[in-house]
């Protein structure tokens, strides 16, 4: 078995995901291909990857690296699994791009990897690597499923799904995390294992049901201690636009409050300050994070490039879906897959995050029914990007770019048709040759 990792200098994130298949039995005397285009971070990576091979898997993985364009297909050739966790254009340039012009339009951002303009852009950049990426998939191992990470998940699993003959599902880290985290947070009781049901797209997935081993259903509960955190007046918590979403709507989401801030129009709006205090919400918080992940791994990798590195196997999907499809023992996952009906009262081409069943047949998508007529709603303003993003990567139309900020809920409620266009044209010019040609 081959497990091929694109964007091997995320070197955290490679020592997460092949750390667990090196802890997992019937992946352990895999072939392990290491593929960037930065040599540094490559060659970091191998160390890391080469040394947790040593140390927790008796060397039982054949490793491999390959450095650039030039080497990628020898790298895809023969995989079973490619796991995608490129950032193309990285922090610098491209994200400080994203956050920097919008600004100057009285624009601001929390995140913007997913949605908004930030996620626009994101794709637009990225979705080009990942047609290449298919192209020689279908040449060199036209069976292998593509284990989707990257950003923004709905529209780059989206395209793969739609427009490549490239076995594909998306996978998140929120999906997991979600109930517990919502349920500690709230200093509610729980005993293990919780039954629940989630249901929507990526970074916004409902949480639609949750209950107890013994059948009780904690949404009561949940509502209660929610609106008692809103109504307390405290402003220094990390989750009160998810809190007020319980309140408004009536179901908690997948993923953080500092992500959804910005995926409607209700929370950062220059005409009302005020909210940002009140929802405690970190405008530009990704480049503060990256700034400081670049210094903590500064500070750290020379504790991961030592030989004494270990791992324990962590929550991530990737070593738990290669596990099942290997062994044919079923495991379920949240997955971002093609809709197709499985949510009935969302469009079909979207890109949808349900639960799913894996096997020695691959991921198989779980029918959710219809979402609450509000929840679907909140959805189909984030799909509209995403569609309109995902035609303007396909047909080059320039058209499609200014559509789907257009249609973005956050920039439509804040800037003037106009200002969006000349928004978007500045951003065009400014990717400069990270984005194709778009007429």
């Amino acid at each position: 078995m081959k497990i091929t990792f694109m964007g091997a200098g995320s070197t955290v994130f490679a020592k997460n995901v092949l750390g667990d298949v090196m802890l997992t039995e019937a992946l352990r005397e895999c072939e392990i291909a290491l593929y960037d285009i930065d040599p540094q971070r490559l060659d970091e990576s191998y160390i890391m990857v080469t040394a947790l091979n040593r140390n927790i898997n008796e060397n039982r993985a054949k490793i491999g690296k390959f450095l650039g364009v030039e080497n990628r297909k020898d790298a895809l050739r023969g995989a079973d699994f490619v796991v995608n966790a490129i950032q193309v254009g990285l922090y610098d340039p491209c994200t400080i791009t994203d956050f920097e012009i919008p600004k100057k339009y009285g624009l601001r951002q929390t995140i913007a990897d997913t949605c908004g303009i930030g996620g626009i852009f994101r794709a637009l950049r990225t979705i080009p690597v990942l047609r290449d990426f298919a192209e020689d998939m279908q040449q060199v191992c036209p069976d292998a499923w593509f284990l989707n990470y990257t950003n923004p998940m709905s529209m780059l699993a989206g395209f793969m799904q739609r427009y490549t003959g490239v076995k594909t599902v998306g996978l998140c880290h929120s999906v997991q995390v979600c109930s517990r985290g919502l349920l500690d947070n709230l200093d509610i009781d729980y005993e293990m294992p919780i039954r629940e049901k989630i249901s929507g797209i990526n970074h916004m997935g409902w949480l639609l049901e949750i209950y107890d081993k013994d059948g009780r259903d904690l949404y009561p509960e949940i509502r209660k201690r929610a609106c008692e955190v809103l109504e307390s007046g405290v402003t220094d918590h990390h989750d009160l636009v998810r809190y007020e979403y319980i309140r408004r709507f009536g179901y908690y989401c997948t993923e953080s409050s500092e992500h959804n801030a910005e995926y409607n129009n209700m929370f950062i709006k220059a005409k009302y300050p005020e909210l940002i205090e009140r929802y405690n919400i970190p405008l530009d918080e990704y480049p503060r994070r990256c700034i400081s992940q670049i210094a903590r791994w500064n500070e750290a990798k020379e504790h991961y490039l030592k030989d004494d590195v270990k791992h324990s196997r962590t929550k991530e999907y990737a070593s738990y879906i290669m596990e099942s499809m290997v062994t044919d023992v079923p495991y379920k996952i949240g997955g971002n897959v093609l809709n197709n009906g499985l949510i009935d009262n969302l469009p079909r081409e979207a890109c949808v995050e349900v639960a799913c069943l894996v096997n020695k047949y691959g991921v198989q998508p779980c029918v959710s029914g219809p979402l609450p007529v509000q929840l679907a709603a909140m959805n189909r303003t984030m799909i509209n990007v995403h569609l309109l993003t995902i035609e303007a990567a396909v047909t080059g139309k320039k058209e499609h770019i200014y559509q789907a900020a257009m249609l973005d809920p956050h920039c439509s409620s804040e800037l003037s048709i106009d200002d969006i266009i000349h928004m978007c044209d500045d951003l065009i010019e400014a990717h400069g040759s990270w984005l194709p040609k778009y007429h």
